[in-house]
């Protein structure tokens, strides 16, 4: 099994905190989405070595694929059918943010082939979206939440924490927000400054404060309490479900299966190699039209697949299986794990129950610096 990803590289504005590959000018939307027609029409023969490769998940993702009407995503989603073998009831994730969400957009959507809506709420605070420049406002992620959750069962939304200004209750509330409409999975994420955003700017030049990983870490450890408490399972670092609403396609990506990536800056994965395409609209474009494929491949060595299994392990509820590290990459990088970990073990933040290494609570919020301490260098041999 496997899922296609369609990057939808527009949005309306730039949020100050994104370092995503998109553009504010709708000028070759139409363009855009006939080269990933396409493309998705070009990548077939790329993928015929695996004739049981079975699509399972269509996932479009962006910028903001809500820009896109709902006969161009339909028209996309009839091309995957055209090119590919799809399971009976695949999910069919879309991106959306709530000012494109009007009520009788959602129900036109509902009578799509589209089964999963994930929403860019990110806070239920004025103040908040203000400062990051988001293009809805607290009364439109609140009215779309109503509206969506009147059609579609599988819902889920993004919360950003750690945010300056974000005291614990207001975090509690937004949490709590979420909960009072029944939403069944929420991704989460600590505000991150990357460089070259509007951001990094802003900050840099005093006009917004400085994100404190204390606070963060403070709003991580809320989020946990209240979302478990609720019936959610904590399955991925950023990723809480309920039972049977886990994300099937960033799922596929924790356990190491297939995928291909679709449009500007898109990434694919086929077992060995992965690839990426140019983050160029123009380029990508042009490239398309010359029937070529604007991707770049790189083989893993052994290192990196090993490396991204600590990295996805770790971050998951299914761990770092230590038979499977012998198994598929023998007792070396075995024994070097095991030496690795030791003091993470020791200070309480990783464990091993039957055979599976995985970070304990006081580990999680550590988990990416404590996974790059786990890495493999291959210039240490």
């Amino acid at each position: 099994m496997s899922g296609i990803y369609i990057h939808i590289p527009f949005c309306k504005q730039a949020c100050h905190y994104c370092d995503f590959h998109f553009s504010t000018s709708m000028k070759k939307k139409d363009e855009m989405v006939l080269a990933l027609a396409k493309e998705i029409g070009m990548r077939k023969p790329f993928d015929s070595a695996q004739d049981d490769k079975i699509i399972e998940t269509i996932y479009f993702g962006g910028g903001t694929p809500s820009v896109l009407s709902n006969d161009e995503i339909n028209f996309l989603i009839s091309e995957v059918y055209k090119n590919y073998k799809v399971v009976e009831n695949p999910e069919i994730t879309l991106e959306a943010n709530p000012d494109d969400l009007s009520a009788e957009r959602i129900l036109e959507l509902s009578k799509s082939p589209i089964n999963r809506l994930s929403i860019g709420i990110q806070s239920f605070y004025e103040d908040d979206l203000k400062m990051m420049n988001r293009a809805h406002n607290s009364a439109e992620a609140k009215k779309c939440l109503e509206e969506a959750t009147k059609y579609f069962d599988n819902i889920s939304l993004d919360l950003i924490y750690g945010i300056p200004g974000l005291s614990d209750e207001m975090w509690k509330q937004n949490i709590q927000t979420a909960l009072d409409f029944g939403i069944p999975h929420i991704s989460s994420y600590a505000l991150t400054v990357e460089p070259k955003t509007a951001l990094s700017k802003l900050i840099q030049t005093g006009k917004i404060a400085e994100p404190q990983d204390e606070v963060a870490s403070n709003h991580f450890m809320i989020l946990v309490e209240m979302l478990q408490k609720n019936g959610f399972i904590h399955y991925e670092l950023s990723n809480f479900g309920k039972e049977n609403y886990f994300s099937k396609n960033n799922s596929a990506y924790w356990l190491g299966k297939k995928y291909i990536g679709i449009g500007p800056s898109a990434h694919s994965y086929d077992g060995e190699k992965r690839g990426w395409n140019i983050a160029n609209n123009s380029l990508y474009l042009k490239a398309i039209q010359s029937n070529q494929l604007p991707i770049e491949t790189e083989t893993l060595t052994v290192s990196d697949r090993y490396n991204e299994y600590i990295m996805t392990g770790l971050r998951t509820i299914w761990g770092v299986s230590l038979d499977r590290i012998e198994k598929e990459f023998g007792s070396e990088y075995l024994n070097y794990l095991l030496e690795q970990s030791e003091k993470f073990l020791n200070d309480g933040l990783l464990s091993i129950e039957n055979n599976i290494l995985k970070p304990t609570q006081k580990g999680k919020f550590l988990t990416d610096g404590i996974a790059s301490d786990l890495f493999y260098l291959d210039s240490e041999n």
